[in-house]
């Protein structure tokens, strides 16, 4: 097969392009949030993807919130952590943390597998009782994730029905 310019599509350059696809679908999921929320959201992610090289990025833009899993693979039960936009505040999911050692109490929710930490900046992912709790996850995984991998951002669905992703306007 041949592009519009004349060159061959590569196995490489389909990979560019999915790549560059999914990334602007991405940044038009976070455009939907207030720009505070989006910038925050953004630079958690960088910090994320900084913290996590070679982790496959599985991206759900469902029904409440906007998730983008941390993983070794294209499986969203071998994801490590979660990244959840809501309208109001972004959390960092740990997605095996009921089983974490928690010495800080810093993990939040009632489910038997997945516990949170609501961030109120990238910073927060510097803490040391956050990184603490950043490396127990990655050490009880089964299959970590391979820093010197390729990595890849996967749109893995988007809902056709959401709630709102800006909080309504007080009266």
């Amino acid at each position: 097969m041949m592009t519009s310019d004349g060159g061959a599509v590569t196995i490489e350059r389909m990979a560019a392009l999915d790549s560059k696809s999914a990334e602007m679908q991405l940044t038009g999921f976070l455009d939907k949030f207030t720009p505070e929320i989006a910038a925050s959201a953004k630079s958690i992610l960088a910090a994320m993807r900084a913290r996590l090289p070679g982790a496959v990025q599985l991206v759900y833009d469902n029904y409440n919130a906007l998730a983008i899993g941390f993983g070794p693979s294209r499986r969203a039960s071998e994801a490590v952590f979660s990244i959840a936009v809501y309208p109001r505040w972004v959390s960092l999911f740990f997605l095996q943390g009921a089983r974490l050692a928690d010495p800080a109490e810093l993990l939040k929710g009632s489910g038997s597998v997945a516990k949170h930490i609501v961030l109120a900046s990238a910073d927060d992912l510097d803490k040391p009782e956050v990184l603490d709790l950043m490396h127990r996850a990655m050490r009880a995984v089964e299959i970590p994730i391979d820093p010197n991998a390729q990595g890849e951002l996967v749109i893995q669905s988007v809902s056709a029905k959401q709630r709102p992703r800006r909080p309504a306007l007080k009266d």
